[in-house]
């Protein structure tokens, strides 16, 4: 039977010797008032729990915890991934965190209970894609005047060269590919914790859209 990381001896070891760390998907944005009526913008995360798939230690060169989260149907689980797991289920997403191993062991189950109020943390997450998109959107620039015999130029980048090198210089800001790319946010707090929903309130704006899964690390 998975042994479940709660608010025991054992959590007080998790909490004071491992990089706290769980999986979760983004909910929505709201607004947190705390007591003296001061506003926080907040990211609702539906957090854990996750399952302890495997522990690496001396014989892998390195220590790591890899975590698993969300259910997955069985056919739709590699057989690799199903002898990896063994009884401990079928799981949608697996993840690797670098920390501290110390008791924590195969089959130990993490929830929101691992965190407190006031926590700082890190968020790591996939931004919204966006496609390819010109240089107004994607750096921000000004575009060019609307008077003056700017007649259909009014979002084009302008000059992309000069006339020395002859080439187009590397990392010029152009038009392209915008967002889906992975950003980690940090010292982020821990605003609310609702054991009962598995549910994390986050200070600030957490990258992506609804659904998106994010690494939460203390």
């Amino acid at each position: 039977m998975a042994k479940v990381l709660t608010l025991s001896p054992l959590v007080a070891i998790f909490k004071f010797h491992f990089m706290k760390c769980i999986l979760g998907t983004k909910q929505k944005m709201t607004q947190i008032f705390d007591e003296s009526g001061k506003v926080f913008p907040a990211t609702v995360v539906t957090a854990g729990p996750v399952t302890v798939t495997q522990v690496k230690g001396e014989k892998d060169g390195y220590e790591a915890v890899q975590v698993a989260f969300g259910d997955q149907k069985e056919k739709n689980v590699a057989k690799a991934q199903k002898g990896h797991f063994g009884d401990l289920g079928s799981f949608k997403t697996v993840r690797e965190f670098r920390t501290a191993t110390g008791e924590i062991q195969t089959g130990d189950v993490i929830n929101v209970e691992a965190f407190e109020v006031g926590d700082t943390v890190s968020v790591s997450s996939v931004t919204k894609g966006k496609g390819n998109q010109g240089v107004v959107k994607r750096h921000n620039f000004a575009g060019g005047p609307r008077t003056h015999g700017q007649k259909h130029s009014e979002r084009r980048p302008g000059s992309i060269g000069s006339t020395g090198p002859q080439r187009v210089l590397k990392g010029l800001k152009m038009a392209g590919r915008t967002g889906g790319n992975r950003v980690t946010v940090k010292n982020l707090k821990v605003l609310q914790i609702d054991k009962d929903t598995n549910t994390l309130v986050i200070s600030g704006a957490i990258p992506g859209r609804s659904g998106t899964l994010v690494e939460i690390r203390g």
